[in-house]
């Protein structure tokens, strides 16, 4: 089997090529952008035949034949992008190009779409294809996903095409994302440091401090569900996530109990910026990817917080690193 992994050198990506390697695929192009991050120590430790620059990649795009399938999960994902242009070039035309030629050829297209795409979640979080206009993101990373799933919609592609709506990802291989990387890897360095976490204060007179949160969801359980896609011939959008709302008390505890160290939480305020554009309850409604099959289970986060820090952030291990195993877990495709 021939596949193209777009944003393999990134998170979700390079442990979708850990996981692909794990199942005895390694017949695989990755296409990233590299810039000056450490992207690079993601893929030292996996298998693949080929690596292209993102950006030279539709130039030559027409040239690949014979591909089973695409994972385009390559985007800017920061929520605090400002650049409505770049975001729009970047995660909504290149997608449609890559999905246009993917429809066109008849190749297995799944891509990352994101949770951000529900905005405050007043509308719901329904993953269905019907009705996507009543969504209302909060910033223009989530727009810029939105905008793709409408496109896909309009042009009849979710017949074939699968959109992914990645909740709060937090795992292995996200070391390179600067502020976006998790509160788990934040908390990691800052604990460790300053013996203390900061987290915002409640915003919204609805939450106390601490008490609002999101789904998180360990990346191990959203590679599984993801490549749930390549075996089975479901269509349409799925929610990933864990199915579970865990509040951020609760995942500074987990993190706290996996180092071993007492709580130590101080509330600071909100930086003003994010207090109109923030997400103050998310939860994954899974019935979908369930009806179509996905039987996994969800790693609970306690588990999911002391195998990410015990097997790869102590010791400065990545995905398909030697002794770096963690919590195993089977396919459910």
């Amino acid at each position: 089997m021939k596949i193209i992994v777009t944003g393999g050198a990134g998170f979700i990506g390079s442990a979708v090529v850990w996981r692909l390697n794990e199942l005895g695929y390694d017949d695989i192009l990755i296409v990233d952008r590299m810039d000056e991050t450490d992207k690079w120590k993601n893929l030292a430790p996996l298998r693949f035949v080929d690596y292209i620059e993102a950006v030279d990649f539709l130039d030559i795009i027409d040239e690949f034949g014979d591909i089973d399938a695409i994972f385009h999960l390559g985007a800017c994902s920061s929520t605090t992008e400002t650049d409505a242009d770049f975001m729009v070039r970047n995660n909504f035309q290149y997608t449609k190009a890559v999905a246009e030629f993917a429809f066109a050829k008849d190749i297995r297209f799944i891509y990352a779409s994101s949770a951000a795409t529900y905005g405050d979640g007043s509308a719901g979080m329904n993953d269905g294809t019907e009705d996507l206009g009543r969504f209302r993101p909060l910033n223009v990373y989530g727009y810029s996903k939105h905008m793709f799933d409408q496109y896909a919609a309009r042009n009849g592609m979710f017949d074939r095409v699968v959109g992914l709506k990645y909740f709060n990802v937090f795992g292995p291989n996200e070391n390179h994302k600067g502020n976006m990387r998790s509160l788990v890897n934040k908390a990691f360095e800052q604990i460790n440091r300053s013996g203390k976490l900061q987290l915002f204060k409640s915003a919204n007179p609805d939450y106390a401090d601490g008490e609002f949160g999101r789904d998180f969801v360990y990346v191990k359980d959203a590679v599984d569900m993801t490549l749930f896609f390549l075996g089975n011939k479901a269509s349409g959008l799925f929610n990933i996530g864990s199915g579970q709302m865990n509040t951020w008390n609760a995942l500074a505890e987990a993190i706290f109990k996996a180092l071993g160290k007492p709580k130590n939480v101080e509330f600071i305020d909100m930086p003003v910026h994010l207090r109109d554009r923030y997400q103050y309850h998310t939860q994954a409604d899974l019935t979908r990817i369930y009806t179509a099959g996905y039987s996994g289970e969800s790693t609970q986060l306690d588990a999911a917080v002391a195998d990410y820090i015990q097997y790869y952030l102590t010791p400065g291990k990545f995905l398909g690193d030697p002794n770096a195993d963690g919590l195993g877990f089977v396919s459910s495709r």
